[in-house]
């Protein structure tokens, strides 16, 4: 699969340093791995939530931040919407259309 705006987890891991192992190995599984649905990726994500319109939101560094993925199965690419902490993330109002 193939993820697009690689630059949006790079410019927030040297922001919070904390998150980049795990960003980067989140980065290398996806883009090594083909998905047909987000069923499959709750498979291997448990902790990821489905919140529909293609969006799957990612618990990252325990939950410290949230990154949210728009993903095209049809396609194989997921494109980053949002990374950020959890309180930000708390602070969207329409998780669907972001």
């Amino acid at each position: 699969m193939r993820i697009i705006a690689l630059g949006t987890l790079r410019q927030f891991w040297l922001k919070h340093p904390d998150s980049k192992e795990q960003l980067v190995v989140w980065y290398k599984n996806f883009s090594k791995s083909s998905y047909l649905n987000p069923n499959q990726i709750r498979e291997v994500y448990r902790s990821a939530d489905n919140v529909g319109n293609g969006r799957i939101v990612f618990n990252i560094c325990r939950n410290e931040y949230r990154l949210i993925v728009k993903f095209n199965y049809k396609f194989q690419f997921g494109y980053i919407r949002f990374i950020g902490t959890h309180k930000e993330y708390d602070k969207i109002t329409d998780i669907k259309n972001i």
